[in-house]
């Protein structure tokens, strides 16, 4: 059917809608598209001849699909298939010309994942100058890093140059195949929005454990960490498998702050010492009721200057252990750190090891359960096109966060339709059935509507 231009308007679901939202100039999502696709230019080109579709191209059609929360991309090709779909592909992204799923994973397999450094840091940059960084400060005039390693593909078959190898602990015979990665988000208590950064690929290289790999991850991320942010005050905030005397010594050789968890089967020696602190007194103790809630307590023990572990006693650190107590539960949880803890920073120092759990709940879980389908093998290739696949997800997210922490746009619609979920579907339709310019143009469609603007349907939705 032909297509034809019409006028439609969109109702708000509720009463009040903001007047017309003025865009920062850097920070909507068109401008941070355009960033994205001009650091993807700069991307080292492997092959020497079919160069119809180039190297940016291709990565542009898999930041799309992440934004656009594709679940596959069969899914996303469709798109290419369609005049409709493919225009708006190019108008809204930039693309010059769309790749089909199997020539852009051919494309993509011999991509380097770390050449996506830029691209981080290009939009980490334009958070800070926009000034929308500064609220994030939280303890002491740092920033909040959560750092915690996650799964990405896992296969009992399949698998690829970059793949680590899971043995039955027994036999050592190869029972399955896996990647992972390191994750890292500036995250605060009160903030719902996380800045992730650019996460470090773990490799074959780093280790047979969890704890191994984890760390010489670490080692290879705080060093690529202040060389593209040399000055930034931050607080490193990670599980127990960090509380160890080797990582604190790379922490801090790195001017990095920290509060870590710690467990009492991991750290015996730390507790032991706390214990017979406590039996002699020497353990402050105190507890008030929350400022919000008065059904909740807050319990604190700390001790200063203690000694990590029996080997390695003259690395001292800061020990808080402490209790939200309700007359339904008890949660328990147990620090060291850096910073002197005092009754007066007992509070703050608290909530920073607690907001570590963002890490796993902002970011990992949002990956995995709000659209962008974090764990689907959208192709593991035979280099590392899953680990490139890993770094347009994440840089999607990256995106994403900075408009809803920056753009009155994105968050009004998004407030008008109540969830992710239902932004998401929103935009996918208004993608799939109408001609867009710009996803400025598709955001303000959703929030005011087109009566006063025209719209071209791409197909009879009748």
């Amino acid at each position: 059917m032909p297509k034809k231009r019409i006028k439609k308007t969109y109702q708000s679901k509720k009463d009040k809608i903001p007047a017309k939202i003025k865009l920062r100039k850097h920070l909507n999502a068109d401008a941070l598209f355009e960033a994205v696709y001009s650091n993807f230019k700069k991307f080292p080109e492997f092959r020497s001849e079919n160069l119809e579709i180039s190297m940016a191209d291709a990565l542009m059609s898999g930041f799309a699909m992440f934004s656009l929360k594709d679940p596959s991309l069969l899914a996303f090709d469709e798109r290419r298939n369609d005049d409709g779909k493919l225009m708006n592909l190019k108008s809204v992204y930039g693309i010059g010309q769309v790749p089909c799923d199997t020539t852009m994973r051919e494309i993509l397999d011999p991509a380097i994942p770390g050449n996506f450094n830029t691209s981080f840091k290009t939009i980490f940059s334009k958070i800070q100058r926009g000034g929308a960084l500064i609220p994030m400060k939280y303890i002491q005039g740092h920033y909040i890093l959560s750092v915690d390693g996650t799964g990405f593909f896992a296969s009992s078959k399949l698998n690829s140059d970059a793949c680590l190898k899971k043995k039955n602990k027994e036999t050592g015979e190869t029972i399955g195949y896996y990647q992972q990665l390191l994750g890292a988000s500036i995250v605060h208590p009160d903030f719902k929005e996380v800045i992730p950064l650019m996460p470090e690929l773990i490799i074959k290289q780093d280790g047979e454990t969890k704890n191994d790999c984890e760390r010489n991850a670490c080692k290879r991320f705080f060093i690529q960490l202040r060389i593209d942010h040399p000055h930034l005050p931050l607080c490193i905030t990670e599980d127990a498998l960090s509380g160890n005397v080797p990582h604190i010594k790379s922490l801090k050789k790195h001017n990095l702050r920290f509060v870590l968890g710690v467990k009492p089967g991991d750290h015996a020696f730390l507790f032991d010492y706390v214990d017979s602190a406590i039996q002699k007194g020497q353990v402050a103790e105190f507890e008030v009721p929350d400022k919000k809630n008065p059904e909740i307590t807050h319990l604190y023990h700390y001790l200063n200057d203690v000694p990590l572990n029996k080997s390695n006693q003259n690395v001292r650190v800061n020990f808080m252990e402490y209790w939200e107590i309700t007359d339904k539960k008890t949660k328990h949880f147990s620090w060291i750190t850096d910073f002197y803890i005092t009754k007066e920073n007992a509070y703050e120092i608290m909530r920073t090891g607690r907001v570590r759990w963002k890490i796993e709940n902002e970011t990992f879980n949002t990956l995995k359960n709000q659209g962008y389908h974090f764990g689907h093998n959208f192709g593991l290739g035979k280099q590392n096109l899953s680990g490139v696949f890993a770094m347009l997800m994440m840089l999607a997210f990256l995106v994403d966060q900075t408009q809803q922490l920056t753009c009155n746009l994105f968050r009004s619609v998004w407030r008008k339709l109540g969830s992710k979920r239902a932004l998401w579907e929103e935009i996918r339709a208004f993608f799939m059935n109408h001609k867009i310019d710009s996803m400025t143009q598709l955001y303000r469609a959703l929030l005011y509507g087109f009566e006063f603007q025209t719209l071209i349907i791409l197909k009879d939705t009748s």
